[in-house]
């Protein structure tokens, strides 16, 4: 047992003892909710309830050299939210207090642990939509969303989270809370200081609220299921589609047909048979219930020459049928054990030949690998599953390096979602210069000099209290 650097019963006078957990604590504070290589280990959790408590919190731990790690829903990949047994875990779930949603404005101030469907769920009862959209939506919270500036299905439509921050709330080690920028969409006086907590991954501050910028509610949702040859087609797709329905085309689904194929045995109905390439799902919002799906329809038709098969819903039932598919393949391809996943970002023009270098040289070592690939191509981002065929997990590292590398190559990022967390810290370089990750690392001793809050994440925490980068070389060949 690691003895901590603060006394549980500080932590308890702060946020009452049925708050502070130290015994047979949950295993859903040790690991990413959908698995990870890293399983960790809790001592001590502290759910502190408003800003203040977790500036207490904060403080206390700062003042006793107390490392802290953040928790929100635990729907990351590169277990930035795991804990060491060292670690005191601060979690947001008891932060969930929502406002009523100002019209007017069409804002929402949401606690950081408040999850994205709930808020979703409020504001549309009065007719508005937050657009940030996430599978895990029932699960991932607000505060999670800003500090990894999530992105999820909707970005070809609305943008990422940072799109949609107003203002925020943010706790520092120092115990001082601040309230960043404000609701008016339009403020420029002084630096827009939120910006550098939205995708810090809870290195600088801890966001305990944030407000959220709405838009209209769609009077409809329509969609179409199609098949194309190749990504040129997809785009030609896509480039058309937003020509000819301007500000419509809100999602661009994209699923390669192995990844597609995973999802038959779940007995799901698929939209198209197999047999083709690619496949694509576009849905499309818009305010004309009478005329929306038929325009919809005529601009498909109008695309019969880059089509190998099409499907369009004509109700809301069979557009849910669509994402069903889409949504089942992640959950079909975690059962393919071992496999390595990417979640990375890979410019549209040069995503054909990324993956085909990609596969041609992880056959070299591994003859039946099997790349399993789909995504939101419309914003760059793809998610890649590698099986090498081998049945250990103990050459992890040779395939990450020629995954990341060839996206670099490509001029596309390491981490397209989640941030980098523990699993791509080795990696940053890849994507990111040694001056970039140097003034990281000078913001981090600006805000958090003890290296208290999340250390060792994104990047790693030297003996003497310094940022030192394993990061900082570009990748080799």
């Amino acid at each position: 047992m690691v003895e901590l650097r603060v006394r549980v019963e500080d932590l308890v006078a702060l946020v009452g003892a049925e708050h502070v957990l130290t015994e047979d604590v949950p295993a859903r504070y040790t690991q990413d909710l959908w698995g990870s290589d890293r399983v960790g280990h809790a001592s001590v959790v502290v759910k502190p309830a408003s800003a203040r408590e977790v500036a207490a919190v904060l403080k206390l731990c700062n003042d006793h050299d107390q490392p802290v790690v953040v928790q929100g829903g635990m729907t990351g990949l590169v277990s930035g939210a795991v804990p060491g047994p060292e670690e005191v875990v601060l979690s947001t779930e008891r932060l969930t207090t929502v406002s009523p949603v100002d019209l007017a404005g069409r804002t929402v101030t949401a606690g950081a642990g408040a999850t994205l469907a709930d808020v979703q769920d409020l504001v549309a009862q009065h007719g508005l939509l937050l657009p940030i959209d996430l599978a895990s939506k029932g699960s991932a919270t607000i505060g999670g969303c800003v500090a990894t500036n999530a992105g999820g299905v909707n970005v070809v439509g609305f943008g990422m989270t940072r799109q949609h921050v107003r203002s925020l709330e943010v706790a520092l080690v120092d115990g001082t809370v601040l309230t960043l920028s404000t609701p008016l969409v339009k403020d420029n006086a002084g630096m827009d200081l939120k910006q550098l907590f939205i995708g810090s991954e809870g290195l600088l501050g801890v966001v305990t609220s944030a407000t959220l910028g709405l838009k209209p509610g769609s009077l409809t949702r329509t969609g179409a299921f199609c098949a194309v040859a190749d990504v040129d087609a997809a785009l030609t797709l896509l480039n058309t589609l937003q020509r000819k329905l301007p500000g419509a085309v809100t999602a661009f689904e994209v699923m390669w047909e192995d990844a597609y194929r995973t999802v038959e045995p779940s007995g799901i109905r698929l939209p198209l048979p197999f047999g083709h390439p690619l496949y694509v799902l576009v849905e499309c919002r818009g305010a004309d219930p009478d005329g929306d799906a038929e325009r919809l329809a005529a601009a498909v038709e109008g695309c019969a020459d880059v089509l190998l098969d099409a499907a369009v819903a004509t109700n809301a039932q069979e557009l849910a049928a669509f994402w069903a598919a889409r949504e089942r393949i992640p959950a079909e391809i975690l059962r393919m054990q071992p496999l390595f996943g990417f979640d990375v970002s890979v410019p549209a023009g040069s995503l054909e030949k990324c993956l085909d270098d990609m596969r041609a040289e992880l056959r070299l070592s591994w003859p039946a690998v099997k790349l399993l690939v789909f995504g939101h191509l419309g914003d760059d981002n793809v998610h890649i599953a590698v099986i090498t065929g081998e049945t250990t997990r103990e050459r992890k590292p040779e395939v990450e390096h020629i995954v990341y590398r060839l996206v670099t190559e490509s001029g596309g990022s390491i981490s397209a979602e989640h941030g980098v967390g523990f699993e791509k810290r080795s990696y940053l370089g890849y994507t990111r210069s040694a001056e970039e990750i140097a003034l990281m690392g000078r913001l981090k001793q600006l805000f958090d000099p003890r290296g208290v809050l999340n250390r060792d994440r994104m990047i790693p925490w030297g003996e003497r209290g310094t940022w030192q980068s394993e990061a900082s070389a570009s990748p080799q060949g």
